[in-house]
């Protein structure tokens, strides 16, 4: 069995994380039913032509304050505030101290390289894959092929986690090892039996 030579993440909701109460704050601000803008901004065929590239996130937002009927709020929550999870890094940090290649891949928008070097996220990873760029959508295998044609390693040479467990079969399906994140415990022991 080859080794494992890379760790390829996630991006949001394993590096990047949100404030869960944030989005009920604005929905209840402007006088909406819980569940109205995540209902309107990741439905189909919206988030696709997000995540693909084919629509910049500006669009997106004003397309969710269409579908909503308030601008305003698709406005405040394009801002919401986010952070990096630091002992999420450290684990980065570690890998890479001991050899292994990192890097990210992530279902993003036109912008999401740019957050991501806003909160200082960048300079832990060899490299960030991002769906807009690539043109694919995990769990779409083409987008993780995309990783490892780039990065030129073998899918049985890399280990994967996301937190959402639909993102995972386009991995499984190549053959890398893949971790379905749920905390950073979690990930370090799945990591000091994969390593």
């Amino acid at each position: 069995m080859p080794e494992i030579r890379a760790a390829l993440f996630d991006f949001d909701g394993v590096i990047r994380r949100f404030d869960p109460e944030f989005i009920s704050g604005v929905e209840h601000r402007y006088g909406l039913a819980a569940g109205t803008i995540n209902a309107a901004a990741f439905a189909q065929p919206l988030i696709t032509e997000l995540t693909t590239g084919t629509i910049p996130r500006r669009e997106w937002i004003r397309r969710v304050g269409e579908q909503i009927g308030s601008p305003e709020a698709a406005e405040a929550w394009g801002n919401q505030p986010t952070y990096a999870d630091q002992d999420l890094l450290a684990v980065v940090d570690e890998l890479r101290a001991e050899g292994l290649t990192t890097a990210v891949l992530t279902n993003g928008t036109d912008e999401v390289r740019a957050e991501a070097a806003e909160l200082g996220v960048l300079q832990h990873f060899d490299a960030f894959f991002n769906s807009a760029e690539i043109g694919f959508i995990k769990p779409d295998p083409r987008a993780f092929q995309h990783v490892l044609d780039e990065l030129s390693l073998t899918a049985a040479e890399v280990l994967f986690t996301d937190d959402s467990q639909k993102k995972l079969p386009g991995a499984v399906e190549l053959g890398m090892t893949v971790h379905h994140y749920t905390s950073v415990a979690n990930l370090r022991k799945v990591l000091r039996s994969a390593l």
